[in-house]
């Protein structure tokens, strides 16, 4: 039997999550087995060279994915500072405009 935690309330009352005990077909369609062919434990032919290859592939790719998202992050915080310093040097010339107005308008 597995045990499945049912959290949806827990998180907005604070409660202890409610579980319940279910049998290992419980939910299946019929006929389909315990795992999909996607699963994660290894099946019979696949040796444990195989299965620590695929984990470094899956690691590499891992970190190559995380670096690039470093980079693109770095690139997206470095155009909003561009974006601030822009609008920033835009509001001091609108804030010397509008002092200049008022001083040619409250002198008359």
């Amino acid at each position: 039997m597995a045990v499945t935690g049912d959290d949806s309330d827990s998180d907005a009352t604070g409660d202890v999550p409610a579980y319940q005990l279910r049998s290992p077909g419980a939910g299946l369609a019929q006929g389909a087995g315990m795992m999909s062919s996607g699963g994660h434990a290894p099946s019979a032919p696949h040796g444990a060279g195989e299965v620590t290859r695929k984990r470094e592939v899956r690691l590499m790719k891992n970190r190559e994915a995380a670096r690039e998202c470093r980079r693109k992050k770095k690139e997206y915080v470095k155009c909003l500072e561009n974006r601030v310093a822009v609008l920033e040097n835009q509001n001091k010339t609108l804030i010397q405009e509008l002092k200049a107005l008022k001083d040619i308008y409250c002198h008359k």
